[in-house]
């Protein structure tokens, strides 16, 4: 299904192309800073630089004799460079450009993403200050509770985005690192400068202290993090799904002109869209699992984590970018049925002010556990013969010893359960 929607930016950060291009330039800005410390001739490193170009389909071709990537690439890379190839890779081992391209495909990948999340956190945020005083039954177990706005729970979403970006932007921190440190992160055989000047080059930060590899504890970081953000996007999902149920229909995805809904039932209206994102949140905690499973490698290194990196960490950017295409349509065209929130908070007969009759009794001196008594009493009543509520509040001669008719017909007004939303908002700047 991804490919229905191009996704262009994201696919091309993770197209050997682009895998290959980041890793040569590891390799020239490496060649650059190795010439500027006197270890290679200033001419060599500007030939390199004008000459260096690979092809995807020779690296393949070197790659199936020789059985390794970057000796395929480096030796393709040096058919192009000629003589002066002899000081590409001086002192460096395949992690050190691996390891270092990943970095700078992560951090592109995490711009794209914050870009999309940021956008959806707007639309979000418009519908909470639209919704604000949209006022429907807040649900606790799936049962009626007390009356919320559509609005607040807008803002409840724009927040825990606002969550979400900061840990991306942490994450992207995290993985933005690079490393030029030789065979098992001594710098034997190279310069710690060269390290230094490349990762300045490139926008990262030199990794402190490495083996042959980058500690996989930072690209663990990274996919948990993008697992969370799957999971909020799947508690959205999730909670249109439910308004979406004939029996609610509070909310919808829109149903687009000449869309079908079943094969079987002309009726239907699923919310589809919202049932690929949930789904697709639990290969991003797959992903994650095993990104846990790469932190524990062999002594300096192994490449157990290699081939699953390879499928997990495009994967996971991937998903997350459709994921965030997918919620950002959801909200922009969402059907809201205030008519239904409203029909919806009266079904069960002003029961929802029952907390607050229970308070006022309370209020007048009654023992809590007293006042719950009387107050369950005709909540249940009211429920098992669907009769107003409010009207065996008012009749009850328990109740009416407390508390005066008019005072049970101010306690049933839905503005009070209203009285602090602005409160709310000015406090999260919305």
């Amino acid at each position: 299904m991804i490919s229905r929607y191009s996704l262009p930016e994201m696919q091309a950060i993770w197209e050997h192309e682009n895998r290959f291009q980041q890793m040569m330039e590891v390799e020239i800005c490496a060649s650059e800073a190795m010439a500027e410390l006197g270890y290679i001739p200033q001419e060599a490193a500007k030939n390199i630089r004008e000459k260096a170009a690979f092809d995807v389909d020779r690296i393949a071709e070197i790659e199936s004799v020789v059985k390794h990537d970057v000796i395929a690439f480096l030796t393709c890379v040096g058919e192009y460079v000629g003589e002066d190839s002899k000081y590409i890779h001086m002192g460096m081992t395949s992690s050190d450009v691996l390891d270092t391209a990943l970095g700078l495909q992560m951090r592109d990948s995490a711009d794209l993403l914050l870009g999309k999340a940021r956008k959806l956190r707007s639309i979000l945020a418009d519908l909470a200050k639209k919704y604000k005083y949209t006022i429907m039954t807040g649900r606790t177990h799936g049962i009626h509770a007390e009356p919320i706005t559509f609005g607040l729970k807008m803002a409840l979403w724009t927040m825990e985005m606002d969550r979400n970006i900061e840990r991306l932007m942490d994450a992207k921190e995290m993985v933005s690192v690079g490393m030029i440190s030789g065979a098992v992160g001594t710098f034997a055989n190279i310069d710690p400068r060269v390290e230094e000047k490349v990762c300045a080059r490139l926008g990262l930060k030199p990794e402190p202290v490495s083996t042959q590899i980058i500690q996989r504890d930072r690209h663990a970081d990274f996919l948990t993090t993008i697992a969370v953000f799957g999971a909020s996007l799947e508690k959205f999902a999730t909670e249109i799904r439910n308004l979406q149920r004939t029996d609610i229909l509070e909310a919808e995805e829109s149903f687009e002109k000449g869309q079908k809904g079943s094969s079987a039932m002309p009726h239907k209206k699923n919310p589809i869209t919202a049932e690929r994102v949930a789904g697709l949140s639990r290969v991003l905690r797959g992903n994650a699992m095993a990104s846990l499973e790469n932190v524990a490698l062999w002594h300096e290194r192994d490449i157990t984590h290699s081939s699953v990196e390879r499928i997990i960490l495009p994967d996971s950017c991937l998903l997350l970018d459709y994921m965030l295409h997918l919620m950002i349509r959801i909200m922009e065209h969402i059907v809201v049925h205030e008519d239904n929130m409203k029909a919806n908070l009266e079904k069960t007969l002003g029961l929802v002010f029952s907390q607050r009759v229970m308070l006022a009794l309370i209020d007048k001196g009654m023992l809590r556990e007293k006042a719950y008594e009387w107050v369950q009493r005709n909540a249940l009543y009211a429920w098992d013969t669907k009769t107003d509520f409010e009207y065996l509040v008012s009749e009850d001669k328990d109740i009416a010893k407390y508390l005066s008719k008019e005072e049970i017909e101010n306690i049933f007004d839905y503005n009070y359960h209203l009285k602090n939303i602005d409160y709310i908002f000015e406090r999260i700047g919305l």
